[in-house]
């Protein structure tokens, strides 16, 4: 009988024990939940935009030909560092160069023909000045032909008188007016010639105007065709492809023997970066990040090349020019670095950040906190609100800063981004309350209990705290316990029923 009560006794104490594993409830009340917390604490927050951008030189020039012709002569292949002036290609020149010889033989010819006309006018204006010495020859000799005439007839006077006394002979008296008669030839003779050389100077000067219009003419031919041979001449040092800067050689379009044409457009032959020392990164930047670029903030950046390097830029521009793409906005910004050891090369893709503010010893908290949602206790917190508004909670609308901050993952950006405030405001301001969010605590009763806060900058895990009753060191809720974040994500209440009894 005692080997039966004890089996009975062990049986009994067996089966209580699985009855109460059975039937203890898998759940708890709120008050036994745990809750992942962190902690407020104090540190720096460095706030940035990250982008992705590709590396350009700061001045690209394209060489080109304005001529056509074969490709004779290639000085200059990709990578030639090159001076400014200096060639690197050469084309066929040599019938430009018989162009040129054709043009250097005609200027000649018309820079003789211009001492001809130039002899022609010297000749010219001797004989007008011959022409006109005689003029005043003959001026002279009529003059004394006019005083031998006054002379004869006052000869011819007295002779008169003389015969009229019977004084004089009938022969002097036919004398006297033989000699009027002659000196009254001599003088229309004297005015002829002068007459005749008058004619002759006309023509002469007339000679002599026509000599310097043919002397302007053959200057004017020379000009022409000295415009002509510098056309040529321009031609011939075309066939010679210079850099226009100096710089390296980046591109090579062009192969020996290969024919140019540049009769609709200049092709363009060589590529060349003007300084590789500078280069520029043009970094596509989202709508919503670009109110946060200014010029001459810091870059940090790394390219695919060396990834265990880090290099440094400034901010030199937001272009205004905005680009669309599937209805996504995105503007340029210019960012220039310094390229000293010349390992940056252009086209390289630049993965960056962009410093937009940062702050020392700033109170924080984890931006997990910022997420962390408790549906019933969130939505119990909304109707007391609503109710001491004298509002429905259902028709309480939520201000856009509430919904900034308690929206799943709204209370932070991505990349950093802090909560979107309105531009050119600071949060270090007394002025600037910061954007309105909410997180949680865990109350006297277990349950979590909301606080408003004031949110400044972040840097992706960690945002400021402007202006609130929280401490250095206070615990914040973070996270749901691990079980039960999925059923909280779905809206399920903390407080779960006990489940049936296990029947294994």
């Amino acid at each position: 009988m005692r080997r039966v009560w004890l089996w009975l006794i062990v049986i009994l104490l067996v089966a209580g024990g699985a009855g109460f594993v059975v039937w203890q409830p898998t759940g708890g009340n709120a008050s036994a939940q745990a809750y992942r917390l962190g902690a407020v604490d104090r540190g720096p927050i460095v706030a940035s935009v990250r982008a992705t951008g590709t590396l350009n030189p700061v001045t690209t020039v394209l060489v080109g030909s304005q001529l056509s012709g074969q490709v004779v002569e290639i000085l200059a292949d990709y990578n030639t560092p090159v001076k400014e002036g200096q060639v690197v290609a050469r084309l066929y020149a040599e019938q430009i160069k018989s162009r040129r010889d054709a043009a250097l033989a005609d200027l000649a010819q018309a820079k003789a023909d211009l001492d001809t006309k130039r002899a022609q006018i010297d000749k010219a204006r001797s004989g007008l000045g011959r022409a006109e010495a005689q003029a005043a020859d003959l001026r002279a000799q009529r003059d004394r032909t006019q005083a031998q005439l006054e002379e004869a007839r006052r000869g011819l006077e007295r002779q008169t008188e003389l015969n009229t006394r019977a004084v004089g002979t009938q022969t002097a008296l036919e004398q006297a007016r033989t000699q009027v008669d002659i000196q009254t030839a001599n003088l229309a003779s004297a005015d002829a010639q002068i007459a005749s050389n008058q004619a002759e100077t006309l023509g002469l000067k007339a000679d002599l105007a026509l000599s310097e219009a043919n002397v302007k003419s053959a200057e004017a031919i020379i000009l022409q065709r000295q415009a002509k041979l510098r056309d040529i001449e321009i031609d011939l040092a075309r066939t010679e492809i210079k850099s226009p800067v100096e710089g390296v050689v980046v591109k090579r379009d062009i192969e020996l023997g290969q024919t140019v044409a540049a009769s609709l457009s200049a092709p363009t032959l060589f590529t060349i970066a003007q300084d590789l020392r500078e280069i520029d990164i043009y970094a596509n930047i989202d709508e919503a990040d670009v109110g946060r670029l200014k010029e001459g903030q810091k870059v940090s950046f790394t390219v695919n090349a060396y990834p265990n390097r880090t290099f440094d830029g400034r901010v030199r521009m937001v272009r205004l020019a905005a680009q669309t793409v599937q209805n996504v906005v995105t503007y340029t910004a210019v960012i220039s670095v310094r390229n000293q050891d010349q390992a940056l090369l252009p086209g390289m893709t630049a993965n960056l950040q962009i410093i937009t503010d940062e702050r020392e010893d700033v109170l924080r908290i984890p931006n997990a906190a910022l997420r962390f949602r408790p549906a019933v206790t969130m939505a119990a917190t909304e109707a007391g609100d609503g109710a001491r508004d004298g509002q429905s909670p259902r028709r309480r609308p939520r201000l856009p800063d509430e919904q900034a901050g308690n929206g799943e993952g709204r209370g932070t950006a991505r990349d950093g981004q802090g909560p979107r405030r309105p531009r050119g405001e600071r949060a270090v301001s007394m002025q600037d309350e910061g954007t309105r969010a909410r997180i949680y605590r865990v109350g006297p009763d277990g349950n979590p209990q909301p606080l408003p806060v004031r949110l400044g900058v972040t840097d992706g895990a960690y945002t400021e705290i402007l202006r609130d009753d929280l401490q250095e060191g206070a615990a914040i809720i973070i996270g749901a316990p691990r079980g039960d974040a999925a059923d909280e994500a779905n809206g399920a209440p903390a407080n779960r029923r006990p489940r049936p009894p296990r029947m294994f």
